[in-house]
C-alpha cells in the first residue's frame, strides 16, 4: 500500500503513537514516508503537536498540517468557533496525492474518531478515505467497552464500502484487567479483520532507538514488524 488512513474508536486511544510505530519501522526498512494532519485541534500555532511527535519518535518523515484550531473539540466545531476554514476530503485528497508523488507510504492520521465532523457538511475522515480509495487501520482501546466502540467503527467503514485493514491496540496495559485480556480473542471479531499490533501504554516516553525496537515488536509483518497475536494472547491465558 502507499496511502494509509489511520482512524480510532475515540479519542485518546493511542492513534499518533500507532502513527509513529508504523513510520518508525518503514523509514528503518528504508522506505520515504510522509505523515498528513488534516486537522490538529486543542493547539496554537507553534505548539508541540502530534506531527513533531512522530519525527521525534521516527527520524526523517515529510509531515504536513492541514489546519490548526486552540480549543480541543472536533474539527468542524473547533473551525466554526475561530471563524478560520475547515478541511474537506477534496483538501485531504489533494494533499496526500501530492505528498504520494515524492514518497512510498504516506500515513494519513485522522481526529478523534471514524465520524468526527470536519466541516459543516458533515463530512470526516471516512470521507477523505473514500476519496483516496485507500484501506482505513482503527486504532483501538484495550478495556472494557471496546468491543463495542470497535464494531461501531468496523460497521461504519463497511456501509461505506471502505476497506478495513484490522486493528492495533494503541494502548496496552502494564497490568491488563480480564476485560482486556479477553478482548485480544474478541477484538478481531469485533473489528472484522485481523488483530495487527499492540502497543504498550506509554511508549511514546521511550528513545527513538528503544521506541523503534518497541514498535516492530507490536506491529503485525504486515507493516515490517514481528508481532504474533497467538503468541501475545498465550501469555494472558
Amino acid at each position: 500500500m502507499s496511502v494509509l488512513v489511520i482512524t480510532g474508536t475515540g479519542t485518546e486511544v493511542g492513534k499518533t503513537a500507532v502513527t509513529a510505530a508504523l513510520a518508525a519501522v518503514a523509514v528503518a526498512d528504508g522506505r520515504r514516508v510522509a505523515v498528513l494532519k488534516p486537522a490538529q485541534t486543542g493547539l496554537l500555532p507553534g505548539e508541540h503537536g502530534d506531527l513533531d511527535e512522530v519525527v521525534r519518535l521516527a527520524g526523517p518523515v515529510t509531515t504536513r498540517e492541514l489546519a490548526r484550531y486552540p480549543d480541543p473539540l472536533a474539527p468542524a466545531t473547533a473551525a466554526r468557533r475561530c471563524g478560520t476554514p475547515t478541511v474537506s476530503p477534496a483538501d485531504i485528497a489533494a494533499a496526500v496525492t501530492e505528498l504520494a508523488e515524492a514518497h512510498d507510504l504516506v500515513l494519513v492520521e485522522g481526529a478523534g474518531g471514524l465520524l468526527v465532523r470536519f466541516d459543516e457538511k458533515g463530512t470526516t475522515i471516512a470521507d477523505a478515505a473514500w476519496a483516496l480509495n485507500a484501506p482505513v487501520l482503527v486504532v483501538a482501546e484495550a478495556g472494557l467497552g471496546t468491543l463495542n466502540t470497535t464494531a461501531l467503527t468496523a460497521e461504519a467503514l463497511l456501509r461505506r464500502g471502505l476497506e478495513s485493514l484490522g486493528v492495533v491496540v494503541g494502548r496496552w496495559p502494564g497490568a491488563p484487567d480480564l476485560a482486556s485480556r479477553t478482548n485480544l480473542a474478541d477484538l478481531p471479531e469485533a473489528a472484522g479483520g485481523p488483530l495487527l499490533g499492540v502497543l504498550p501504554n506509554g511508549v511514546t516516553r521511550l528513545p527513538p532507538h528503544d521506541f523503534l525496537d518497541v514498535a516492530r515488536g507490536a506491529l503485525s509483518p504486515w507493516f515490517g514488524g514481528t508481532f504474533d497475536p497467538d503468541s501475545f494472547a498465550s501469555h494472558y491465558v
